[in-house]
């Protein structure tokens, strides 16, 4: 967080209490520019103010929903064969159902205690 905040005896005058939050905000921004050319990157940030301070704040990260992992996919032939064999065992014990719950919103059920763990046939 960036924080301006000025003495008694030296405060910023009104005129120049923006133009020091929008370079501020450009020095911030501008950081973001560079790695958003490198990566997917977002930002967001403001300043608020009264008399005699500022204060601005910005933050970035990367693109995307941040609740979403990636899980990385099997790379050959035999990884997949394994994948496809350990799922069809996991859905010949668990056989998930879709069955809308007592608020009509259709939720998943399985047969065995642990499955929405994705616990299993291993």
């Amino acid at each position: 967080m960036l924080t301006l905040h000025c003495a008694r005896g030296k405060r910023l005058a009104r005129s120049a209490a923006p133009i020091t939050a929008a370079l501020a905000l450009a020095v911030l921004f501008w950081g973001a520019d560079v790695a958003a050319a490198q990566t997917a990157v977002v930002g967001n940030g403001g300043c608020i103010g009264t008399r005699g301070s500022i204060n601005c704040v910005g933050r970035f990260g990367p693109a995307g929903d941040p609740n979403v992992r990636l899980v990385p996919q099997p790379l050959d032939a035999a990884a997949i064969a394994r994948a496809k064999e350990r799922d069809r065992r996991w859905v010949d014990r668990c056989r998930p159902v879709v069955a809308p719950d007592r608020y009509g919103v259709p939720r998943y059920h399985y047969a065995q205690p642990g499955c929405e763990f994705g616990v299993g046939a291993n």
